[in-house]
């Protein structure tokens, strides 16, 4: 739980720290259209206290990787950021295939590969919620449109890979629990629905700990619904922590964006 509204506490649930980078990004993508002038984003990295010159070296840097497009003062989401944000908001939203009890399998193609290649493989396959087998063996079941993921992962992941469809011999539910751990997923989707539930009352005064505060513990719902392994009903014991989740990260998101709107009125 928070403590005396101190962001920092609830660091420990982002994947990666608070950089500029990583501040600027996130909200942009919880942006809609996503783009802000730059010195509302040097007031939005202030209240992480993030230096003014910090955020502006690393707007140049966005743009010049392509993440970000500049014109007139104004930064907006391009490349593969900008990319995500679709498969991004599909996990807030999901709507799976039929399954029918087929699973995918995709399978690394022979020959050598620079340590690079492997790692992009595997933050590839982690966005497509497949989960390894065996070393170069990846599986899930077949349940998700391609919309699931970003291009950019089906096109790392294409490139290597190699993919079958097949139904395993062993009863599928408990091979599922075995390589997505879906229980331990739900019960910390239980703890961040609780977290979501504070912060999203505490943004009805919208001053700068509730909204820095609001602002990781969204974050890290975010992530959290995204690495959702997303397994068909028939694989899942428990429903409703996915659901509550998603029902408070929502009612979070409008209250945020309305408290966010407030604050930049004041500053």
């Amino acid at each position: 739980m928070l403590r005396d509204g101190n962001v920092n506490d609830l660091e420990p649930l982002l994947e990666r720290p608070l950089s500029a980078r990583s501040l600027v990004a996130s909200l942009l993508l919880r942006t809609r259209p996503p783009r802000m002038r730059g010195s509302r984003l040097v007031q939005w990295c202030g209240l992480f206290g993030v230096a003014e010159g910090t955020t502006r070296v690393a707007l140049s840097r966005m743009v010049d990787r392509g993440e970000l497009r500049a014109h007139d003062g104004v930064y907006e989401l391009a490349g593969r950021v900008h990319g995500r944000k679709v498969a991004q908001d599909w996990s807030i939203d999901p709507v799976l295939s039929p399954w029918r009890g087929a699973w995918r399998v995709a399978v690394v193609a022979p020959g050598p590969r620079e340590a690079t290649e492997r790692a992009a493989l595997r933050g590839g396959m982690r966005r497509l919620h497949c989960a390894p087998l065996r070393e170069g063996v990846w599986t899930r079941p077949d349940n998700l449109p391609r919309a699931s993921a970003p291009a950019e992962s089906w096109k790392t992941v294409d490139a290597q890979c190699v993919w079958w469809s097949g139904r395993p011999d062993d009863d599928p539910a408990a091979l599922a629990a075995e390589l997505f751990d879906s229980a331990r997923w739900s019960q910390r989707a239980a703890v961040l629905t609780q977290l979501l539930i504070v912060v999203t009352r505490a943004l009805a005064d919208a001053d700068d700990g509730a909204l820095a505060d609001g602002f990781v513990t969204g974050a890290a719902a975010l992530a959290h619904i995204r690495a959702d392994p997303l397994l068909p009903h028939e694989l899942v014991v428990e429903h409703a922590s996915n659901d509550e989740l998603r029902r408070a990260y929502r009612r979070y998101e409008k209250e945020y964006a309305s408290a966010l709107r407030s604050w930049f009125v004041r500053h």
